[in-house]
């Protein structure tokens, strides 16, 4: 209990002479230095707010303004043409300098009409994706002259959501458009017939409830940000009843070949601190903003620390705090709260190491109950909602899962040893990927934003939840996790973390827990819906080392292209027919876009796959369209999520479309997606080639008839692919 005492400023106890008051001077002090923390935080955000506010200018070109507006007035001349002189007139009578006054009010105003104009010249040249489409290689005149007038109105050094303001909204298709690239889709999986009778579907649609359903899509447009975010947030992802492990969860990988040590809390030490350093550059905003030619939106990038997702009966919510200065960490069955601050100070890679070996070390068994408590989040929403409310709503229990909710992340300090090693290397990059995905469903606390886990012999990697961002941002965050815990932290000869220990760090604090029998119960029911979709899931990883994406470009192919049509080749041969095959594009050129579907079975990938001996130009011709296709994703040119939207609107109006209804129940039976890696900057490949990561994934898709059959695909279309593949690449060379 010596922790509990230090944590209290100030005791009394009263006696007959009265109060006797005892101060703990140090507990003031640790009071003291966490508000001096957190006003430095203000301090910074407002900073941070003022300079994104007034971006694409400067707080100081304001100055320039005003000085170039007095001098102008110094030689008798009047920039203002009489507007200044009528902000005399409204001036009080008793202030001093009235034209001075009055001059910095009209420089202030001019000042903020100019940004004005700066902003929406940059929305406007933002707008602009012909460079998009143009063959690689080639640019013309025309995007020439539109990125010398890009640069001209972005500012030198902009933060992270300096562009914020300035990007386009995502603009709504015509109905037309939509339905017309969506038959072309849809032609090469459809019979004559059943292609007749959409066609028909398709063009009641667009002559009648579609164009209804449009009006108020684009009254929405008018309104919101993003026409679709946020019904994609609520009704993809918060609305869901079924688990998000392995349905929706994704997970990231660490080094491939390489792991910097193999002690357990020597890598927790440095990949925590790492992560704190990258919260640390966020709420800064020193972070670049990603540029592809534009800059891409980061407004998912607020709620990457900090956040959880809380069930509900019928939705889900996400809550998000400002600030959180410790982290929930699992072991063996227990739950703690590790501070990471200290002192008004981040603890150094070498004081977390010391706290995760005092938390290994500790011996205490868990309480009942507590060791599977994490299933709760693996398992359906309903009886999760539920419990939460039954038995986690007050007491000892509430202030626990408050603490797991509100940490800035979740810990899992993993008994197990992973990794591509020992005799079965692939078998083993399979259960490591695997276990990344779902664990034992217990020992991931599946809501919160995201969880490092951290295994036996050092090897680390994550799972992420998904309704709050897309891999990418998630990906961002673990390049530099990586990178910063190999080539900037580094270990000691033994495997160490580096730096001191101060001696009067506070153990961390073990989480107590009162869980009924009937609580119990409930959680081995999750656990068991959750360990039969783990058990359903056979995963295999091909790490293809023969060649890679930089051989690709050589031929003037998009990888993401190559990659797709060597899937839709797989499946082809594995099932002897095409399928319905998504492909998530982000939309982050737009503001709060998220994601767009590619469809990348194609009448042009078809043909090539039909005619594969005469493969060379189909093959070109089909990787031009699925790079078209993935381009028109980007700039707003989808198919899915403009439908989507249709048909939300469709169901609050009470309307049923034929077409709507038969275009949304069709199944994906291929779910692709791809992230490249984007901080190629932090990574040494030519000293340090080991370090490669096989990046991350996502679980199979779910609600299709035959589970057992689908997953077994999965397993077989990725060896087949692996092969294709490689024979795509020697035909093409050949």
């Amino acid at each position: 209990m010596a922790e509990a005492h230090q944590a209290v400023a100030f005791q009394f106890t009263i006696t007959p002479e009265g109060i006797d008051l005892q101060l703990s001077h140090q507990a003031l002090r640790q009071v003291y230095l966490s508000g001096l923390r957190s006003w430095k935080k203000r301090v910074t955000r407002l900073k941070n707010n003022v300079i994104t506010g007034v971006y694409p200018a400067s707080p100081s070109s304001w100055l320039f303004v005003v000085i170039a507006i007095l001098a102008t007035m110094y030689t008798r001349s009047d920039p203002s043409m009489g507007l200044i002189a009528k902000i005399q007139e409204h001036l009080p009578v008793g202030i001093q300098c009235r034209t001075v006054v009055s001059a910095v009010l009209f420089s202030t105003l001019l000042w903020f009409s100019l940004i004005f104009t700066m902003r929406l010249c940059l929305k406007q040249l933002l707008s602009y994706h012909g460079w998009m489409f143009e063959q690689h290689g080639k640019v013309s005149n025309t995007t020439k002259i539109w990125a010398a007038m890009v640069r001209i109105f972005s500012g030198r050094q902009p933060l992270l959501y300096s562009y914020q303001g300035s990007l386009p909204n995502l603009p709504v298709p015509a109905v037309k458009d939509t339905v017309k690239r969506y038959l072309e889709s849809a032609r090469p999986l459809m019979s004559d017939s059943e292609y007749e009778r959409m066609t028909t579907l398709a063009k009641e649609f667009e002559s009648s409830l579609g164009n209804r359903l449009q009006w108020y899509l684009k009254l929405k447009a008018m309104w919101a940000s993003n026409y679709v975010s946020d019904w994609w947030e609520e009704y993809v992802y918060l609305r869901g009843r079924g688990p998000i492990m392995v349905n929706s969860n994704y997970y990231g990988m660490d080094f491939l070949y390489v792991t910097p040590t193999p002690i357990q809390a020597a890598r927790a030490g440095n990949t925590l601190h790492a992560c704190l350093l990258y919260r640390r550059k966020l709420n800064r905003e020193e972070i670049k903003p990603v540029i592809l030619n534009v800059p891409l939106c980061a407004a998912q990038c607020e709620r990457i620390f900090n956040t959880t997702r809380i069930p509900g009966e019928e939705t889900d919510s996400l809550i998000h705090w400002q600030d959180s200065e410790y982290v929930a960490v699992f072991h063996r069955g227990r739950y703690f709260r590790l501070w990471l601050y200290h002192a008004g100070r981040m603890l150094s890679p070498r004081e977390i190491e010391q706290q995760i070996q005092r938390i290994m070390d500790n011996p205490s068994p868990p309480v009942p109950g507590e060791a599977k408590l994490g299933a709760l989040t693996a398992g359906d929403r309903i009886p999760w909602a539920q419990a939460r409310k039954e038995f986690f709503s007050s007491g000892v229990n509430k202030r626990s899962l408050d603490c797991i909710e509100k940490a800035a992340f979740f810990v899992t300090l993993d008994d197990d040893e992973q990794g591509m090693r020992g005799d079965d290397p692939a078998g083993n990059l399979d259960r490591y990927a695997k276990s990344l995905l779902h664990g034992k469903c217990y020992d991931r606390w599946f809501d919160k934003s995201f969880t490092v886990v951290v295994y036996k012999n050092g090897k680390n990697g994550l799972s992420a939840e998904h309704s709050w961002a897309d891999a990418p941002i998630m990906a961002h965050v673990w390049e530099y996790v990586m990178t910063t815990d190999s080539f900037q932290l580094g270990y000691t000869e033994e495997g160490h973390c580096k730096g001191d220990v101060a001696s009067s760090l506070p153990p961390p604090t073990r989480l107590t827990w009162d869980i009924p029998a009937e609580c119990q119960e409930r959680i081995e029911r999750s656990l068991a819906v959750a360990q039969a979709l783990a058990d359903d899931v056979d995963f295999h990883v091909l790490p293809i080392q023969e060649f890679g994406k930089g051989a690709i470009k050589k031929c003037k192919i998009s990888p993401d292209a190559f990659i797709q049509i060597a899937l839709q080749l797989a499946y082809y041969r594995n099932r002897g027919t095409f399928s319905l095959t998504y492909e998530a594009s982000m939309t982050r050129l737009f503001r709060e876009g998220r994601t767009e579907t590619v469809r990348s079975c194609t009448s042009e990938s078809c043909a090539f796959i039909r005619a594969l001996e005469a493969c060379r130009h189909l093959f070109r011709t089909a990787a031009e369209k699925h790079q078209h296709l993935y381009r028109m994703a980007m700039t707003g040119g989808g198919i899915d999520r403009h439908l989507f939207c249709l048909y939300i609107v469709s169901k609050y109006l009470g309307e049923e479309s034929p077409f709507l209804n038969k275009v949304l129940s069709e199944t994906w039976r291929l779910s692709t997606s791809q992230t490249p890696l984007q901080q190629v900057e932090l990574f040494d490949f030519v000293n340090h080639p080991d370090y490669t990561t096989c990046g991350g994934g996502f679980g199979p898709v779910r609600n299709i008839h035959a589970n057992s059959q689908i997953n077994f695909f999965f397993c077989v279309i990725l060896t087949s692919l692996e092969l294709i593949s490689r024979r795509l690449w020697r035909i093409f060379w050949s």
